[in-house]
């Protein structure tokens, strides 16, 4: 590349290059390695936890932060939510088969 010359985003570029910032793979990225996404994969990675459980197991953390973080994993397809149909619900969280 000449010196002085940018870089762009063309069509030939790959669409999933997580170096561009129009990326849809940096936003999994960015809530995997959040300071809280990691700690909710490391609880996850042997059993499925209720969120009482995950709160419990993660000094720190608050209820709001926990929600966020929950939402934003299961959107990106690596944790699961199973809601039972009881009054109060009872929710579960566990990892996918792709984390």
């Amino acid at each position: 590349m000449k010196e002085g010359a940018q870089r762009t985003h063309t069509a030939t570029t790959p669409r999933y290059d997580v170096f561009h910032t129009d990326c849809p793979a940096r936003d999994v990225i960015d809530h995997v390695t959040s300071r809280w996404g990691v700690w909710v994969l490391i609880s996850l990675r042997d059993t499925d936890l209720r969120f009482y459980e995950l709160r419990d197991s993660i000094r720190g953390v608050s209820e709001k932060m926990l929600t966020q973080t929950l939402r934003a994993l299961v959107q990106d397809g690596l944790v699961r939510r199973e809601v039972e149909p009881t009054t109060p619900p009872q929710v579960t969280y566990g990892l996918t088969e792709s984390a």
